[in-house]
C-alpha cells in the first residue's frame, strides 16, 4: 500500500482527484490488513504477503509504463500528420490565388463576345424560320384537310396527317430549344406561346379525333354486327399512339439533361382511355334497359332482360370484337369485368329498395343460381375468363344476409296476415248452424290446419330454391308465427267457452261440442305439420338464431289441454241434470238416473270417435274419470245412509250394476289406447265391497286394502263411507281411522290421484253454545 501511495503522490500535485484516490486506496488497504492479520499467529505469513504484493506492484508499474509509452508514440505520430497537412494547405491556398487572378483576366475578354453571341442567336432563329417556312405555310391547309378526314371518319388517314403535324411542331420546338440552349438561354415563354398559338389547330384535331375514336369504341357492339372496319381502325390508332408514348418516354426520359422535352399533350394514354370508354359503354348498355317496370312483378322480367342482353353482348365480344384487337387486350375479360362491376352497383341499388318477398326472391335466385349457371357466367366458354379475372361476388355476404333477412321479414308479415285471416274464418265457422266438415277418415276438421300447413310448407319449399340457410330461417319464422297463432287460438277457445256458458241454449251453441272436437283434431294435424317442418331444418341451423327458439309444440299442447277441458266441462254440464238423483233412495229402488247418464255418455263418446287419435283416447279416459269422480262425489254427499244390512246389500249391488253399465259404455277404451295404471271404474266395486261387508270387525283390513290401492284416500273419505254404512261402532271407527293415519303411504310415481278431486262436504253441526258473554 505504501508503494502504491508513493507512486500516486507526485501525481496528486497535478490532479487533486489523485489525493482522493489515495485516501480510498489507504482505507481499502487498512481494511484488508485488519481482516488478514486479526490474530497474532497470522503475522507469521507477513513475509509471504509482502513478497506477493511487491510482485503485484512491479507488474502494475510495468503495465503503466508500457501504456504511457504507447500513448506517447500515438501523440507523436498525430503531430507529424498535422505538420504535413499544414504544409499542403499552404500550397493549395497559393494555387487558388493564382486561379482567381486568371479568372478575373478572362472575364474582361468574355464581355467583348456578348455582341457576337446575340448575332449568333438571331442567325440560328432565322435559319430555323427559313427551313420551316414551307411547313409553316401548309399547316393551316393540312389542319383543314385533317378535319374533313375526321368528319368523314377516315380515321387512319386523319391520324397520319395529325402525326405529321405533331412532328413538325415537335421539330420546330426542338430547333428553337436547341438554338436557345446553344446560346445558354432557355426558350422564352413568348416563343413557346407563339408556336402553340400557330399550331393550335393540332390540339383541336387531337380532341376531335379522340371524340370520334371513343364514339366508335362506344358503338363497337353495333358496329361489330354491321361493319367492324371503323372499330379496327380505332384500335390501330390507339396502338400507334401507345407505341408513340412509349417511344417518347424511353427516348426523352433517359438521355440525361440535354434530352428533348415531351411534345404537348404527351403521353396521351389512349389505351387506358379505350378501356375506360368500354366500361362507360357497358354502363350505358345497363342504363338502356327499361326501368319503367322494374318494381313489383316486373323485376323478374328486368333481370331476365339483363341476362339476355348481357349474354348477347358477350357473344358479340367473344366471337367478333375479340378478333379485332391484339390478344393482350383480353377484351372478353375486360367486358366481363366491366359488366360485373355494373351489375354489382345496379343490384346494390335494387337491394336498397323496399322490396316485397317475391322481388327479393327474384334477386336472390338471379344472383345465387342464374348468374353462375351454364346459361350465364357458368358457360363453358366463359368459365376460364371468369377464373382469370377473379371477380368477387355480385352481392357481398353481408348484403346477401340482409336480403335474406328482408325476405324472411316480408314473408313473416304475409304469413302473419294470412294466419290471422284463417283464424278469423275459423271463428266464423264455429258460429255455423251445422256440423264441421269431416275428412276421408270421418274425423272432424276445418279449413284452418290445411291453410296453415300448405302456407308454411310452400314457403319452406320456395326458400329451399334459394338455399338451405334461407329455408331454415323461413321455417324458424313459420314456427314462431305458428306459436303465436296457437296462443291466439287458445284464447279464442276460452272466449268461445265463456260465450257458450252465458247462453247455453242459443242455436249458435248447438254444435259447440262438435267444433271443440274439430279444434282438437286441427291441433293434431298442426302438430304433425310442425314436426315435419322441424325435421326439414338442417342440424347446423340450431345455433344460428340468437332469439329463443320457438316452441309451437308446447303451445299446441296447451291449446289441446284447454279444448279437452272445455269438452269435459260440457260433459259435466250435460250430466249435471241427472247427478242429483244419483245414490238416492229413489235410485236405490228404481235405478232411474243411471240409464240417462249412460245415454249422455254414449252420445259424447260417439262424438269423441270423430277426433283423431291419440286425443280420442284421452277424451274417453277423461270422461271415464269424470263419471267416476262425480259418482263417488255423490256417494260422499251421504244422500243415502243405509238403515240395515239389506239396504247395504242393495246399495252395493246397485253400485256394481252401474259399474257394469259404465264398463259396457267404455268397453272400447282398452282396445284403442293405453290403459291407465289405475282404472277408475274399478273403484266402484271396491267401494261396493266395503259397504257390503257384513262383519264390521273386518273393516280395518278392508280399509288397509283401499289405502294400498288408492293411497290418496283420506280420513274424511273413509269416515263418510263409515257413515253410509251406519253400523260401525265408535271403537271400530277409531281403530280404522288410526290405522289409516298411521299407514298413509306416499303416492307412487305415475299414480293419478282420484280422491284428491273429490271434496268431502263439511259436517253440519248444530250451534249449541249460549249467547251470553263469558264472565
Amino acid at each position: 500500500c505504501s508503494c502504491l501511495a508513493e507512486m500516486v503522490l507526485p501525481v496528486a500535485e497535478v490532479w487533486p482527484e489523485v489525493e482522493r484516490a489515495e485516501r480510498l486506496a489507504r482505507g481499502a488497504a487498512l481494511k484488508w490488513a485488519s481482516g488478514v492479520f486479526c490474530r497474532p499467529e497470522h503475522l507469521e505469513r507477513l513475509s509471504q504477503y509482502r513478497k506477493r504484493e511487491s510482485q503485484r506492484t512491479a507488474s502494475i508499474h510495468t503495465r503503466l509504463k508500457s501504456m504511457v509509452q504507447s500513448y506517447l508514440e500515438g501523440v507523436g505520430w498525430g503531430l507529424e500528420q498535422l505538420r504535413e497537412a499544414r504544409t499542403e494547405l499552404k500550397e493549395a491556398s497559393r494555387t487558388l490565388k493564382k486561379a482567381g487572378v486568371e479568372s478575373s483576366r478572362n472575364t474582361e475578354g468574355v464581355k467583348s463576345l456578348e455582341r457576337l453571341r446575340e448575332v449568333s442567336i438571331n442567325h440560328c432563329q432565322l435559319l430555323a424560320a427559313v427551313s420551316n417556312l414551307p411547313r409553316l405555310y401548309s399547316v393551316r391547309s393540312m389542319v383543314s384537310e385533317t378535319e374533313r378526314l375526321v368528319e368523314s371518319r377516315r380515321l387512319l388517314e386523319a391520324h397520319a396527317r395529325l402525326m405529321e403535324l405533331e412532328r413538325w411542331q415537335d421539330d420546330i420546338l426542338w430547333q428553337l430549344h436547341g438554338a436557345a440552349g446553344t446560346s445558354g438561354i432557355s426558350l422564352s415563354p413568348e416563343d413557346q406561346d407563339l408556336v402553340a398559338k400557330y399550331f393550335s389547330g393540332v390540339g383541336r384535331l387531337v380532341d376531335a379525333l379522340g371524340k370520334e375514336l371513343w364514339a366508335v369504341v362506344s358503338s363497337a357492339l353495333a358496329l361489330a354486327r354491321q361493319n367492324p372496319t371503323p372499330f379496327v381502325s380505332a384500335v390501330r390508332i390507339v396502338e400507334r399512339e401507345e407505341a408513340l408514348d412509349q417511344a417518347l418516354l424511353e427516348e426523352r426520359g433517359g438521355s440525361g439533361g440535354n434530352s428533348r422535352p415531351l411534345p404537348p399533350g404527351r403521353p396521351r394514354g389512349w389505351r387506358a382511355c379505350f378501356f375506360q370508354v368500354l366500361e362507360e359503354a357497358v354502363s350505358a348498355r345497363f342504363r338502356s334497359v327499361s326501368y319503367l317496370h322494374t318494381r313489383g312483378p316486373g323485376l323478374a322480367g328486368h333481370l331476365s332482360a339483363l341476362q339476355h342482353g348481357l349474354m348477347a353482348d358477350l357473344a358479340t365480344v367473344r366471337h367478333l370484337l375479340e378478333h379485332c384487337v391484339p390478344p393482350h387486350y383480353r377484351l372478353t375479360g375486360a367486358y366481363l369485368r366491366a359488366s360485373h362491376c355494373c351489375l354489382h352497383a345496379h343490384l346494390t341499388q335494387v337491394s336498397s329498395w323496399d322490396l316485397e318477398s317475391g322481388e327479393i326472391f327474384a334477386v336472390l335466385n338471379w344472383v345465387l343460381h342464374i348468374y353462375n349457371s351454364p346459361d350465364m357466367m357458368g358457360h363453358p366458354e366463359l368459365v376460364s375468363e371468369m377464373e382469370k379475372e377473379e371477380l368477387g361476388p355480385l352481392i357481398s355476404s353481408e348484403g346477401l344476409e340482409q336480403l335474406q333477412s328482408k325476405y324472411v321479414q316480408s314473408v313473416r308479415k304475409s304469413v302473419s296476415e294470412w294466419m290471422l285471416k284463417a283464424l278469423q274464418v275459423e271463428l266464423q265457422d264455429w258460429q255455423r248452424d251445422q256440423e264441421p266438415d269431416t275428412d276421408h277418415e270421418g274425423f272432424y276438421q276445418t279449413s284452418l290446419p290445411t291453410i296453415i300447413t300448405q302456407m308454411l310448407e310452400e314457403n319452406a319449399r320456395v326458400a329451399l330454391m334459394i338455399g338451405e340457410s334461407l329455408r331454415d330461417q323461413t321455417i324458424q319464422m313459420g314456427l314462431y308465427e305458428m306459436e303465436n297463432l296457437l296462443n291466439k287460438f287458445r284464447e279464442a277457445l276460452v272466449d268461445f267457452g265463456k260465450e257458450h256458458r252465458k247462453e247455453p241454449s242459443n242455436n249458435k251453441s248447438k254444435f259447440y261440442l262438435h267444433y271443440l272436437l274439430a279444434s282438437i283434431s286441427n291441433c293434431i294435424i298442426l302438430k304433425k305439420s310442425t314436426e315435419s317442418l322441424q325435421q326439414q331444418q338442417s342440424s347446423r341451423s340450431a345455433g344460428q338464431f340468437s332469439r329463443t327458439p320457438p316452441n309451437p309444440l308446447v303451445a299446441l299442447d296447451r291449446a289441446v289441454r284447454r279444448a279437452c277441458r272445455l269438452v269435459m266441462d260440457q260433459l259435466l254440464l250435460d250430466l249435471q241434470p241427472f247427478l242429483p238423483g244419483l245414490l238416492t233412495r229413489s235410485w236405490l229402488a228404481q235405478g232411474d238416473p243411471t240409464p240417462k247418464l249412460c245415454h249422455v255418455l254414449e252420445h259424447h263418446l260417439e262424438l269423441y270417435s270423430r277426433v283423431r287419435p291419440p286425443c280420442r283416447q284421452r277424451l274417453q279416459e277423461e270422461a271415464q274419470w269424470l263419471m267416476v269422480v262425480e259418482y263417488v262425489r255423490a256417494l260422499m254427499q251421504k244422500r243415502l245412509v243405509c238403515r240395515s244390512a239389506e239396504e247395504r246389500r242393495q246399495l252395493a249391488q246397485q253400485m256394481v250394476q252401474d259399474e257394469q253399465l259404465f264398463r259396457e259404455i267404455f268397453h272400447g277404451l282398452e282396445g284403442e289406447g293405453s290403459v291407465p295404471e289405475v282404472n277408475p271404474l274399478a273403484l266402484l266395486p271396491d267401494l261396493a265391497d266395503f259397504i257390503r261387508l257384513k262383519d264390521p270387525g273386518m273393516l280395518t283390513l278392508e280399509v288397509s286394502g283401499l289405502a294400498a290401492k288408492y293411497p290418496d284416500i283420506s280420513e274424511e273419505h273413509v269416515s263418510v263411507l263409515l257413515d253410509v254404512r251406519s253400523d260401525v261402532s265408535r271403537d271400530i271407527r277409531g281403530a280404522v281411522l288410526d290405522l289409516l293415519e298411521q299407514s298413509a303411504p306416499p303416492l307412487p310415481a305415475g299414480y293419478r290421484p282420484i280422491f284428491t278431486d273429490i271434496l268431502v262436504p263439511p259436517p253440519t253441526i248444530a250451534f249449541c253454545l249460549p249467547t251470553a258473554k263469558c264472565a
